[in-house]
Formats: structure tokens, C-alpha cells, sequence
């Protein structure tokens, strides 16, 4: 059985399990073709974007609501037209929900 980003929960942040090792999250990046991994693979970054301010607001407040659902909290910065979402975990989750909403005009 093919082991899915979408089902995990974030498990390191409750303690006593390392993180993924760069091979792991190497192979888990098929899951999350458009997020980019960073620190050596401890890290993975997307910048999303949005035809204006009030959409990427929008997206920004879904992620919040995902992120406290999950217990795991990324760091988001955002601004006119984009939403950057950097975390260690839960990609797969947020382009899910991206999907649902409109999406960016230009299929980014």
C-alpha cells in the first residue's frame, strides 16, 4: 500500500518521532510536486497565487483553520496576489484545499 502525505498527522510536534530523513522527503515530494523543499529537505515552501488581497486573506484564514485542525502550525506570509505557506509537514492537505477554491487565474 502506497503510504500518502494526506492521511499523515504531525506526529514530531507531539514528540518522541524524528522528522523525516532527505531521502524520505525526497520520495514524498511526488505527493507535492509544486512546493519546493528547502534546508535540506527539513522544510517545504509554495508560494500560492490570487487575482487580488481579499482571496489570498481568504486562503490565509482556510490554512489557519487547517493548521489548527491539525496542531500544526506553518509559517505564512502574504500579501496582494500571493499567500507563501512554509512548513515542515501537511502540503498535500493545503493544495487539496487550494484545489476546491477557484484557484489562481494563471494555474499557479
Amino acid at each position: 500500500m502506497t503510504e500518502t502525505l494526506a492521511a499523515k498527522k504531525c506526529t514530531p510536534c507531539r514528540g518522541g518521532i524524528p522528522p523525516l530523513t532527505h531521502k524520505e522527503t525526497e520520495r514524498f515530494q511526488s505527493q507535492t510536486p509544486n512546493w519546493e523543499l528547502r534546508d535540506d529537505g527539513h522544510r517545504i515552501e509554495r508560494t500560492f497565487r490570487f487575482r487580488n488581497f481579499q482571496e489570498a486573506l481568504g486562503f490565509v484564514r482556510d490554512v489557519g483553520d487547517l493548521a489548527e485542525t491539525e496542531g500544526h502550525h506553518p509559517d505564512i506570509s502574504f500579501g496582494w496576489g500571493y499567500a507563501t505557506i512554509s512548513l515542515r509537514t501537511m502540503a498535500s492537505k493545503i493544495d487539496r484545499m487550494f484545489d476546491r477554491s477557484d484557484g489562481p487565474p494563471d494555474g499557479q
